[in-house]
């Protein structure tokens, strides 16, 4: 089975600069003598933007990027001590405990001997970002083998120190154990030494584990549910200001005059308009008081017609954004030769990202050189930004991401950064930006929408003979078909979008699993065969088909539980893991609930089974949310529903039983789990929704 070369999807790292400003900006002085005009309480800093944001490219890091020395991944105390490296981040994902465990099986110390330093640009090697899934299939190998380098190490002095044969020596709860009992700690091996090596990619890992295949609480987590853990928002510096961001009311409006009201300075550099003030109420009670007249935005598509304007802008992928289509045999002999042909077409809604912990900064700078804290999935390509922005070498900007409160993909950005670093530069003073929600719906970016037909034929034997899939703008991640096909058609369409969009958890595999998964539930139910056996049928992957076989037992297909209740299933695969669904749903008076939710997972050997877990029930809550009720309205250029009342979010009441079963596999490399299990919870409540006469009207990516 092929994947498509690229992910289009990931629109908000293709774009050009979002901000780049001039050298010369309000320095010191100037605002000093701002404030003296001001009344001494207020600042008001506008400035020239340029669309879009910095592409992240690595260009120019391969050094860091490739970092071998063992001292840019792990630290040994005298003490005994490990402090870890890495430019990932911690989203709520567990990534942190999972890394620990793998540093501390290979290195052979107890868990809670390793301190973790992650995303920060100044302390930990390049990386590209914390997201695809990657973390665990491409940061953890590279720890272990670091760990196993420096344990060898270790032994190698241990060896020395005794005049013995390394052969003869192990290492247990940190410390090297030879015979006779002898015993030296790591700290004391180290003590005095500067552990110097090179971490190289055949090093030798364990081939058992220990730690890892196990369950592991999270590390720190009594500073999460006891509220010690400061988020971005509760980060405080000495002398900080507040500062807020004037949006335009409708996305491509620009300022045509502004007026200010006395006591309030307004220093104005093109279409970004900025305050400060000592406390967040001051700045926003400011913010209100700037009057604009704003030129109105250039007409667009609304929630309706965005899908007819899709098809009308979309073009072929072939040599564009989506690589080139996928076309196997004659498609079109196939179909004139099938017995019967299955069609149909598919609106996929935008939806946002809905963070638990909204977009936020703080910046400061010292001498010349600019710190921000900020939640970010990439703190090294936000350092580019800034850098870009301000015109800074990259040595004198310092990213530091707190553990933060989720991404789900659409923290890859800068601007609330750069938004900061900006009134902080004006004010020679630290600046705190945290979003509102109606600024984390409209002027964030959301999951692309789009417009899919698919087309199927089979032939008199009830087996599938042609595939036609075409996406406009959603993207083409999990596209392709897993299903045995001999013709076939996958193409992508780049098209226009009035609104950003950009990445979210399992990109397009959301969309083109539903809609996969739906058609090859509808060709069953035409074809009186059972959805599982039919997909079956055509499946040669055994990993899959191990998946859906697990999940169909476990649900008790083909049986609902009781005659008022449906049961539906999807299965899929994407970045490496594979999942299969099953969702019961009951009959209500005015359409169904979801009363429960099988989930089968297999993403080869598990780390750690508790934040598996984890992670698999929190993809399928936030599934619901895009099976059942998320979608954004909009109209004139203005999301109509950014907030928190108007925008549905899964909620205690709509979770349903989750059934969660693991399928551990040892002898295969560890994939990521962040991603693959949202993408068949849609297609599994659509396809039990069908079993009671149709699909709801009101499910957000229904039958158009």
């Amino acid at each position: 089975m092929s994947h498509a070369p690229f992910e289009p999807e990931r629109y908000e790292l293709s774009a050009s600069p979002f901000y780049r400003f001039e050298p010369s900006e309000v320095d010191r002085r100037s605002f000093l003598r701002l404030l003296s005009v001001a009344g001494g309480g207020l600042v008001v800093v506008a400035t020239l933007p340029r669309p879009g944001i910095a592409q992240e490219s690595g260009r120019g890091q391969a050094g860091r990027e490739g970092a071998s020395a063992i001292e840019s991944w792990l630290h040994l105390d005298d003490d005994g001590r490990v402090t870890a490296y890495t430019g990932k981040v911690e989203i709520g994902q567990n990534a942190r405990t999972s890394l620990t465990q793998t540093v501390a099986d290979e290195l052979d110390v107890p868990p809670d001997a390793i301190t973790f330093v992650m995303g920060d640009t100044d302390r930990t090697p390049y990386d590209q970002g914390t997201f695809g899934s990657r973390t665990t299939p491409a940061m953890a190998p590279i720890l272990a083998r670091a760990a196993a380098t420096l344990r060898s190490m270790l032994i190698d002095l241990a060896a020395e120190r005794w005049q013995t044969d390394r052969g003869s020596l192990g290492t247990d709860g940190g410390a090297v154990i030879g015979p006779a009992g002898r015993r030296a700690g790591y700290g004391d091996l180290a003590k005095g030494r500067q552990l110097v090596g090179q971490v190289t990619a055949d090093a030798s890992t364990r081939d058992s584990w220990k730690l890892r295949g196990t369950p592991m609480p999270k590390v720190n987590g009594a500073d999460f549910v006891t509220g010690r853990h400061t988020f971005t928002p509760d980060l405080v510096r000495p002398r900080m200001l507040w500062g807020r961001v004037i949006r335009p009311p409708a996305y491509g409006a620009t300022p045509r005059s502004m007026k200010a009201l006395a006591g309030v300075t307004v220093v104005r550099d093109g279409t970004f308009i900025g305050v400060v003030a000592e406390t967040d109420r001051a700045a926003r009670r400011a913010a209100e008081s700037v009057e604009i007249e704003w030129n109105q935005a250039p007409a667009q598509p609304d929630s309706d017609t965005v899908f007819d304007h899709f098809k009308r802008t979309g073009g072929s992928s072939g040599g564009g954004r989506g690589g080139r289509p996928r076309v196997e045999g004659d498609v079109a002999r196939a179909r004139a030769a099938a017995s019967r042909v299955f069609e149909a077409s598919y609106r996929i809604p935008y939806i946002a990202h809905v963070p638990l912990e909204p977009r936020a900064a703080v910046a400061e700078w010292t001498d010349g050189k600019l710190t921000v804290w900020t939640g970010t999935q990439r703190p090294f390509g936000v350092r580019s930004e800034l850098a870009e922005a301000f015109r800074l070498p990259e040595d004198r900007v310092r990213v530091i991401v707190p553990d933060m409160g989720s991404g789900y993909g659409g923290k890859h950005t800068g601007e609330q950064a750069i938004e900061a670093a900006r009134l902080a530069q004006a004010a020679g003073r630290p600046v705190k930006i945290v979003y509102d929600r109606d600024e984390e719906f409209s002027w964030g970016y959301l999951r692309p929408a789009g417009l899919i037909e698919v087309s199927a034929g089979v032939d008199a034997a009830g087996r599938l003979t042609f595939w036609e899939f075409d996406n406009w703008n959603s993207g083409t991640s999990g596209i392709q078909t897993p299903y045995e096909v001999p013709n076939q058609r996958v193409e992508f369409h780049a098209a226009d979008s009035p609104l950003r969009q950009g990445s979210y958890r399992g990109l397009a595999a959301t969309a083109n699993h539903y809609v996969r998964e739906m058609h090859m539930d509808a060709v069953a139910r035409g074809l009186g065969v059972d959805a599982v056996e039919f997909r079956a049928r055509h499946l040669d992957d055994e990993r899959m088909r191990a998946v859906l076989t697990a999940a169909a037992t476990h649900a008790g297909w083909p049986g609902a539980s009781s005659p008022d209740r449906a049961l539906g299933i999807a299965c899929g695969t994407e970045k490496g893991s594979y999942v299969a669904t099953a969702a019961e749903l009951s009959r209500t008076t005015d359409g169904f609930t979801v009363e429960r939710i099988v989930v089968t997972f297999e993403c080869g050997a598990i780390v750690n089974p508790n934040g598996l877990r984890n992670q698999v029930e929190g993809s399928i809550v936030q599934g619901l949310g895009g099976a059942l009720f998320e979608a954004i309205r909009f109209a004139d250029g203005r999301i109509l529903n950014g907030s928190m009342a108007q925008y549905r979010v899964p909620r205690f009441r709509d979770t349903p039983a989750i059934d969660v079963v693991l399928l551990d596999r040892p002898d295969l490399p560890s994939a990521g789990a962040g991603e693959t299990p949202i993408v068949c919870v849609a297609p599994a409540i659509g396809a039990a929704a069908r079993r009671f006469g149709d699909v709801r009207t009101e499910l957000p990516v229904a039958l158009a």
